[in-house]
């Protein structure tokens, strides 16, 4: 009889541990589940047979390019050419400042830039100005034959303002 009680309370027991729930912590998340990777072999094959044709092209083009010692840069010449055009140079204080200035006025745009992103709705409008201003460039200058001819001449005369060849 004693077996029979100890039998079955080992039997209820095990029926009530199956239903208490583990003291495993399960972690929820708010992505959903991604579908399983698709493997074809085909595909992999092809994959494989594509990367052992570019190692094999990469290959070929360094062996080809090592015969070849024109093509490489001599550090000697690039410094003596550097030298020279710093020594043509008349207002070496000038260019210095102009420099230096471009450097901080890069670092000051990345702290504006990164303080605009940390406001929460900010980089999103700023997405949306710069989308309509794209959107208005395209029509502007770029989906009409006489706008993109009228861009080019304009083109031209900055770059001829900047070298300094301005008629």
């Amino acid at each position: 009889m004693a077996a029979v009680a100890a039998s079955t309370s080992t039997a209820a027991a095990a029926v009530l541990m199956h239903r208490l729930p583990t003291t495993k912590s399960t972690h929820c998340s708010a992505l959903p589940y991604l579908p399983p990777r698709f493997s074809a072999p085909a595909f992999s094959t092809s994959l494989k047979r594509l990367s052992e044709s570019r190692r094999s092209s990469l290959l070929q083009i360094k062996a080809s390019s090592s015969d070849e010692t024109s093509t490489s840069i001599d550090t000697n010449e690039l410094f003596v050419d550097l030298k020279e055009k710093w020594d043509a140079v008349e207002n070496k204080s000038t260019v210095l400042l102009y420099g230096g200035g471009s450097i901080v006025a890069v670092w000051l745009a990345s702290i504006v830039v990164s303080a605009i992103n940390s406001v929460p709705l900010l980089p999103k409008i700023m997405e949306l100005v710069g989308l309509g201003y794209t959107g208005w460039f395209v029509y502007r200058y770029l989906l009409f034959k006489s706008s993109r001819k009228e861009l080019a001449t304009d083109i031209e005369a900055i770059k001829k303002k900047i070298a300094g060849t301005v008629e």
